[in-house]
């Protein structure tokens, strides 16, 4: 159930011993409600989104600003540099180590797998050898799709390259279904029941015109001037070039499209995966606050 709930309603029973797990579509509000929280209340903000790990990128995956930064502590954004593997597992195995520290977490971001590592447990599948990974780059996505599993396919997005480059990569290596190893996972670090968890319901009304403000305000800070700057290590198999934004304004940076073709393929993607997200909570978050982002 969506409910309307105030900045004040929500600190008025919010414990600042609790933990907090904000989760939400692409521009919806979490960053900024995971900063009031830690400025009001004390806390550590955790990035739990897949784009913003990369040391490489920071406006066109809109960080947080250093003067975001300056205002409370922020851990696990822009740590990872861009050729360097890292997982779901990976970011559970940083944040164990951070909740060693007995911080208060304020645990932010929209990347579903991250979060569901956290809260529900992970598989531990086996790392995948550099030859099994060469070989998956070099197939078609469909090549890839028409090998898996009926219910490794219904669980992933199959639109999603690296979703599904994983999952062949998990069975041709193991000889195991990645649905299968999903099925057997290891003890949740940070059980739901355990934590203050919300989740924005962003309409798709409400959210698109905030997408379309976001990419302009990104053109204005410097997003092209990133992505210049990491033209020669441009490699389209590499997650950390398939961020949102980052093919598309590699393609206007070479000049294969205009500036206003590569705003309008932002803003569809972004939107398509802001779907994908909103899918991926009600089905995963039933049991979270649901605050409807548009009050």
């Amino acid at each position: 159930m969506v409910t309307t709930m105030s900045f004040g309603q929500i600190l008025k029973d919010l414990s600042p011993e609790t933990p907090v797990l904000i989760a939400g579509p692409t521009a919806s509000g979490k960053s900024a409600l995971a900063l009031d929280i830690a400025q009001h209340q004390g806390g550590v903000i955790v990035n739990a989104d897949a784009s913003q790990i990369y040391a490489c990128w920071d406006v066109i995956t809109a960080c947080p600003s250093a003067k975001e930064r300056a205002q409370a502590p922020h851990q696990l954004y822009r740590h990872v540099q861009y050729d360097q593997p890292y997982s779901a597992g990976h970011w559970l195995r940083d944040v164990q180590l951070l909740l060693k520290q007995d911080i208060r977490p304020i645990i932010v971001g929209g990347t579903g797998l991250y979060l569901s590592a956290l809260t529900e447990g992970l598989s531990e599948i086996p790392a995948i050898p550099d030859a099994v990974r060469t070989k998956a780059d070099a197939l078609s996505l469909e090549t890839m799709q028409a090998a898996l599993d009926p219910e490794t396919k219904a669980r992933i997005d199959l639109a999603n390259r690296a979703r599904v480059q994983r999952a062949w990569e998990v069975q041709h290596h193991t000889g195991r279904a990645l649905s299968a190893w999903q099925d057997d996972p290891t003890d949740a670090t940070l059980p739901v029941e355990q934590t203050a968890a919300f989740v924005f319901d962003a309409p798709k009304e409400w959210l698109t015109p905030r997408i379309e403000l976001r990419f302009d305000q990104m053109m204005d800070l410097g997003a092209l001037d990133e992505v210049q700057e990491m033209r020669p290590h441009y490699d389209p198999n590499l997650p950390a070039f398939r961020a949102i934004g980052v093919p598309e304004l590699t393609a206007l940076a070479q000049g294969d499209i205009t500036q206003a073709e590569a705003r309008e393929r932002v803003i569809i993607a972004t939107r398509r995966y802001a779907k994908r997200q909103r899918t991926w909570f009600r089905k995963r978050c039933s049991n979270w606050h649901w605050l409807d982002a548009a009050t």
